[in-house]
């Protein structure tokens, strides 16, 4: 009986590969399928018959799956499993005396011989073998030290923090994330134990929309944090013990057109002309997902009504279109030379009837409106006149800008026009401004310069990330530098008075062949500092068994695909890296004394299929603004159907890693290690931590000690690493998923570790409404 109904198996995974096989091949794919199924037809056949010859069929299969996976992609455990896993346990099926004794049954001396199975029996314990090598290394690490040297013994963060405290989103404007606090060392740090931990009360509500999300980064000012919460609750925490001090809830409310659900942080500012103690005379700056900015007493949490309308700027004004839902802050604004300058996000792929991008600086006193850049008319930035508008679907920058006071400087990262798969008909400013970094002048909002990172951009490769600035040093002495990481993996490294590049910039080919009406750009810039992967090939497809790999190899093939850059098309175009980047809004930490990066690169392959407006089905009513699936994009001749490149089983179709931790010298652009970062354990059926490399959203935080800490991977860790080699040091489970960025602070002389855990609905990790503290023990 058990030899029939491994026969009736093997005979269903025959028709299986050969016709999934018969496809693979007339796509123009490895012909192994086939053969594979052919051998498992044979062995079917022979199982039927009772003939020992089954066996050595099977063998043959075996030794030849071995030599084929191996020249496919050498001793990479993570691509064997699949190819082999399935094969594997099924000659060990063959191998038991259920089904090896059962063979011949005629033969009574054959039942019990091992003589028709030492064949398949040592192409197995070979196999076995080959697994048990590949699992002692890993062909996709890079492994090195980055020099300890001290460059520069004084360091300029930017701005005067107290290295105590935390000020600003980054720590300073320069947005560096790094800690000159030196008490957590790589020797001590897997000693850290919770300190405190506070929950919010602000949970996920059923009606809420996919990405609601936790991802502040908390400020610290002598004895207090302050933090904001996905519903937009301003709180104010005792740093030493995590107690409430105070809570303000906007009432924001809640809106299915919202894309987003979040706060990034709040902006925090002391007013030189108040006397400490008199209210208002430190502030706390709230932006809202209703697209309201509020000042608040930091002393109480109550509104400051000296500031705009009653203590609330309404950032609708001067927009063209009703911005309920549509347009909102989701990131704390720049604070400097007595301004607060804010940005905005607006909701991706919509419609082409978009709010404006505009970039407006404001009195951080009263309200006023300073100055706006708006890229459709960037060289007048004087406040615009009362009943006029700003040019609507504009580049806008929904992340977190840099600010230089000394060179009197802001650095702004800008997004794209919606959208974002359209180039048809965009104006020779939006050419220009979509996906850069630009350069504004801090008192007058004039444009200084600007570096475009993607040209003609189909992809969604709006800069992410908050530019960080440092000084480095080159052969010709230190310049003030800024690195700006992108979703596309390049970091530029750019002399920040002018915008030139420090590290070489170079154009090079790009695919082209864009839809009808529309063109691609011929040439990409690339960085000498790029993190930028490598051309998916069909070798490269994954999957849990043979079975999903073969689905995903197929589906690679169907798809349009020569490199990065690839067009977007009716017939579906793979997009790698995809919009989610090698670096979002998380972007890098920086040591400005040892001139060195730590980062999380992620690489995950995205599909984009445009789709004629004829096509486009109407709105439902439960509809709501994710950024994937179908994007209608109103107005436009095209929807486009967007989302991660995953298998039938929903796991990523291309092969792990698919996260790192990584170190690079900011001096010369080498990757000095890159290591996997991350386990399955939350993102698997069964919680097993298999290292596998998984990706993440959120940043990384370095300090003066040499560790770095991060959340971020969709498992629920908050790990430290020697920033040196990149070493995981220590690691500590979370309440819920981490996709925030940690920060430090010192208080009592003791240095802290605050990591927010709250989930992200678009990677799906657990919700939650955390802040925990760590610390060494007494």
């Amino acid at each position: 009986m058990a030899i029939t109904l491994t026969a009736v198996v093997f005979l269903l995974i025959a028709a299986a590969l050969g016709a999934g096989g018969v496809w693979l091949a007339m796509l123009g794919g490895s012909w192994y399928y086939i053969l594979a199924g052919l051998a498992f037809l044979i062995t079917s056949y022979l199982l039927f018959r009772k003939r020992a010859s089954a066996l050595l069929v099977y063998a043959i299969l075996v030794i030849g799956t071995l030599a084929w996976a191996i020249w496919e992609i050498g001793f990479d455990w993570w691509q064997l499993a699949p190819r082999g896993g399935v094969i594997i346990l099924l000659g060990l099926w063959l191998l038991t005396p259920w089904i090896r004794r059962g063979l011949n049954a005629g033969a009574d001396a054959q039942r019990t011989s091992w003589g028709p199975a030492v064949p398949l029996l040592l192409t197995v314990l070979a196999a076995l073998v080959v697994a048990g090598y590949s699992m002692m290394g890993d062909p996709k690490q890079i492994t090195g030290e980055l020099s300890e040297e001290v460059i520069t013994s004084e360091p300029d963060f930017g701005g005067n923090v107290p290295a105590d405290d935390w000020h600003q989103y980054g720590r300073t404007p320069y947005g560096q994330r790094y800690s000159p606090l030196k008490e957590i060392t790589p020797d001590n740090v897997n000693s850290l134990q919770v300190a405190w931990t506070y929950q919010t009360g602000d949970v996920k509500l059923p009606d809420d929309i996919g990405e609601t999300t936790y991802q502040v980064t908390p400020l610290k000012v002598r004895d207090t944090l302050y933090i904001c919460t996905p519903h937009n609750w301003a709180i104010a925490l005792d740093a030493a013990t995590g107690k409430e001090k105070w809570k303000f809830d906007p009432n924001v409310g809640l809106n299915p057109d919202r894309q987003h659900q979040t706060c990034r942080g709040v902006s925090y500012y002391a007013d030189p002309a108040l006397q400490p103690g008199q209210p208002c005379a430190e502030r706390v700056y709230l932006p809202t997902s209703d697209a309201r900015l509020i000042a608040l007493d930091a002393a109480n949490g109550q509104i400051c009504p000296s500031f705009a309308d009653k203590g609330t700027l309404h950032l609708e004004k001067g927009m063209p279109y009703d911005p309920a839902g549509y347009y909102y802050s989701t990131s704390p604004p720049v604070v400097a030379a007595g301004k607060i300058i804010v940005g905005g996000a607006v909701n991706d792929n919509y419609s082409i009837h978009e709010q404006s991008g505009v970039i407006r600086a404001y009195d951080i006193n009263t309200g006023a409106l300073i100055w706006n850049w708006d890229t459709g008319n960037p060289d007048v930035t004087t406040p615009l006149p009362e009943g006029q508008t700003y040019t609507h679907n504009s580049p806008n920058s929904w992340s977190v800008s840099s600010a230089d006071e000394k060179l009197g400087l802001l650095f702004v990262p800008l997004g794209n026009q919606t959208p974002d798969q359209l180039g048809a008909g965009r104006s020779e400013n939006v050419e220009k401004f979509s996906s850069s970094i630009v350069a504004l002048d801090l008192n007058s909002g004039q444009l200084r310069w600007v570096r475009q990172t993607v040209h003609h951009d189909l992809w969604d490769m709006d800069v992410p990330a908050q530019p960080t600035l440092l000084d480095i040093n080159t052969a010709t002495g230190a310049i003030p530098a800024l690195v700006g990481p992108t979703k596309q993996g390049d970091i530029y490294v750019l002399d920040r008075r002018t915008g030139e590049p420090i590290l070489p910039i170079e154009e090079v080919p790009a695919p082209t062949g864009a839809i009808e009406g529309d063109h691609s750009a011929p040439t990409q810039p690339v960085s000498a500092l790029s993190f930028m992967p490598q051309r998916l090939t069909g070798t490269d497809m994954w999957g849990v068994s043979m079975f999903d790999q073969l689905a995903c190899r197929i589906e690679f093939l169907k798809l349009r695909y020569e490199g990065r850059y690839t067009p977007p098309s009716l017939q579906g175009s793979l997009i790698y890296p995809g919009n989610f980047g090698v670096f979002n809004w998380g972007g890098i930490a920086v040591d400005p004394g040892r001139q060195i990066m730590f980062g999380m690169p992620t690489y995950l392959a995205f599909t984009s299929k445009l789709v004629p407006r004829a096509d486009v089905p109407p709105p439902g009513d439960n509809t709501k603004g994710s950024e994937q699936g179908l994007n209608r994009n109103e107005g436009a001749p095209y929807a486009v159907i967007m989302g991660p490149f995953v298998s039938p089983l929903g796991l990523p179709c291309q092969a792990p890693p698919w996260g790192y931790v990584a170190g690079a010298d900011l001096r010369t652009g080498k990757i000095t290690w890159k290591h996997r970062n991350g386990t399955v354990r939350d993102s698997s059926p069964l919680p097993l931590p298999f290292k596998v490399g998984v990706p993440g959203i959120g940043g990384p935080m370095i300090t003066a000690g040499g560790v770095a800490f991060l959340g971020a991977a969709v498992d629920d860790y908050l790990r430290a690493y020697d920033v040196t080699n990149g070493k995981q040091l220590w690691e500590a489970r979370l309440p819920a998923g981490g996709q925030s960025t940690p920060m430090s602070f010192a208080l009592n002389d003791k240095q802290y570790v605050v990591m927010v855990a709250g989930g992200h609905g678009s990677v799906g990790t657990k919700p939650g409404d955390y802040v925990i503290a760590y610390t060494l023990p007494k």
